[in-house]
């Protein structure tokens, strides 16, 4: 099951910028952790710091991928290209947010992509990732056993 991890403006700077808001761990080292904590997953990453192309990259695989983790960074708040952008593929979609938007600054509390997701995951710190992947993982198909009920 091919997930894509996507990362927008910014969050190259994980484990440098912010270390009281975003810690102080690079996503580089923790997806290393989440490749092996997932192995039944096709996990890849991309990170752009510029909006038209994490739209082609939601474009790329929003139609043969099984799901997108999305955290779009300031994006979020303010790109209605990127929501017309989830709105448009059939990937299911789950936005992730590394801290609490709802307890940082009024204008973080909207999300333009939050009715195009599938669900949004915020506040647990780069743990939100990992619940998103969780979702995912448990959509697999799973495969009907004998004596099953389902024959």
């Amino acid at each position: 099951m091919k997930i894509l991890i996507l990362n927008g403006p910014n969050l190259n700077l994980l484990g440098t910028r912010e270390k009281s808001i975003y810690g102080s761990r690079s996503f580089e080292d923790y997806f290393e952790e989440l490749k092996e904590n997932f192995p039944d997953l096709e996990l890849s990453y991309f990170q752009s710091n510029t909006e038209g192309i994490l739209i082609d990259k939601l474009h790329e695989v929003g139609f043969t991928y099984k799901g997108i983790v999305l955290n779009a960074g300031a994006y979020t708040h303010t790109s209605v290209a990127i929501s017309d952008a989830i709105k448009a593929i059939d990937t299911p979609v789950v936005e992730v947010h590394i801290s609490n938007v709802f307890a940082r600054e009024a204008f973080r509390h909207k999300s333009m992509i939050a009715p195009y997701c599938t669900g949004s995951i915020s506040g647990f710190g780069l743990d939100s990732y990992r619940l998103a992947l969780q979702y995912f993982e448990r959509m697999k198909p799973k495969k009907i056993g004998f004596g099953s009920n389902n024959a």
